[in-house]
């Protein structure tokens, strides 16, 4: 069988550094902020180029905290697009603010030309999503927030190590928020998500908000060290023993990126069947292939044909976010034509580093004999 996506072939090959990590975390008696989770944090902002950062307790949070730390609440209303995946827009609900869908390009990223005609005197930020592994044009986007004075929110989930214009996305705006769910590009065996900024108040801010609010190391305060909360947070905090994992793949981080760079230069170059539409890598950007999202007019036939191969794929993702009960009540009278047509065409190709050669023809062959 061939699957979107599995973990067990990583888990093969890293298993006694993963299990010697494991166990030592287990026998230091500190299951939270202790030594694996101050090593990722240096470490995560060293590769990342990036000045702060927070390990915190998934990519939803640290949408989540990052909105609360920008001071976007009740009655703000923040842009982003609607083909991307729940927890970016169910960040912006959870702290009250209103969602504004705009329409994404043939590559699809949120379409900067639509920006300006969404904002209004309520927009406070904007949410560019780095999909599928490339990034946004983030020099437009950020000239843009510039001129009309709003913050910058990158979901980067699913972009970890891609670039644009040489710069790792999460540095441009004012934080950058990351996912190490199992199936990012740097994944945990659970959950977890990291915060870059390079605001040091926006740093010291999500660090009390990551944790109920509490003050911590401040040696000038009179409560350091003591269970004084000094305003609302929430609980958010990456265990050590993902911290511990997190530590033993970000050493290979790079090598991941490369081998996804190298299986997608495969399927570009081995898929001849000119129905199946391949994703492509824009100017100025490193693409590092979270996603191999390819399209085809009759995907379900597609998808079902496969299925006789043993060939299991997903489609990420299958219903615009303005689509959903959950959300169909923010701007719901906005035509977002691209997101909605590309919703009924696209599925994933598998393009985890592991996955076998003999798999990866299997799935060429099926596709070019359809």
């Amino acid at each position: 069988m061939i699957k979107s996506w599995d973990y067990l072939n990583e888990y093969k090959f890293l298993k006694y550094k993963i299990d010697s990590s494991i166990t030592k975390v287990l026998k230091s008696g500190t299951l939270f902020f202790g030594d694996e989770n101050k090593k990722f944090e240096k470490n995560f902002l060293k590769i990342n180029k990036s000045k702060y950062g927070v390990a915190v307790g998934s990519g939803t949070d640290a949408l989540i905290l990052s909105l609360k730390a920008l001071n976007i609440g009740i009655n703000d209303e923040v842009i982003t697009v609607a083909n991307t995946a729940i927890p970016t827009a169910a960040a912006i609900k959870n702290v009250g603010a209103k969602i504004k869908f705009i329409d994404v390009g043939p590559d699809y990223l949120i379409d900067v030309k639509k920006i300006q005609s969404a904002i209004t005197k309520k927009t406070k930020a904007i949410i560019p999503v780095h999909l599928y592994g490339q990034a946004c044009e983030m020099n437009k986007i950020m000239n843009i927030a510039k001129e009309y004075k709003l913050k910058i929110i990158e979901d980067c989930a699913q972009a970890q190590g891609a670039e644009y214009d040489n710069v790792k996305v999460g540095n441009f705006g004012d934080t950058g928020c990351f996912s190490f769910y199992p199936t990012k590009i740097l994944g945990a065996y659970g959950d977890g998500g990291f915060i870059v900024t390079s605001n040091f108040k926006i740093y010291k801010k999500l660090k009390r908000l990551s944790f109920y609010g509490l003050e911590q190391n401040d040696k000038k305060k009179w409560w350091n060290n003591k269970y004084f909360s000094v305003e609302s947070g929430i609980n958010s905090r990456l265990s050590e023993v993902q911290a511990s994992i997190l530590n033993v793949k970000l050493n290979m981080l790079e090598k991941f990126i490369s081998q996804r760079r190298f299986l997608a230069k495969i399927y570009d170059n081995e898929i001849s069947n000119k129905d199946i539409i391949k994703p492509y890598e824009n100017v100025n950007n490193r693409h590092v292939y979270h996603l191999y999202v390819v399209a085809h007019r009759q995907r379900d036939l597609v998808l079902n044909k496969l299925k006789k191969q043993n060939i299991f794929l997903s489609i990420q993702y299958p219903y615009p976010l303005h689509k959903m009960k959950a959300y169909k009540n923010e701007n719901s009278s906005v035509k977002l034509k691209n997101c909605e047509t590309f919703s009924k065409k696209i599925f994933s190709l598998p393009i985890y580093p592991y996955l076998e050669k003999n798999k990866i023809n299997k799935i060429i062959k099926t596709l070019n004999d359809l």
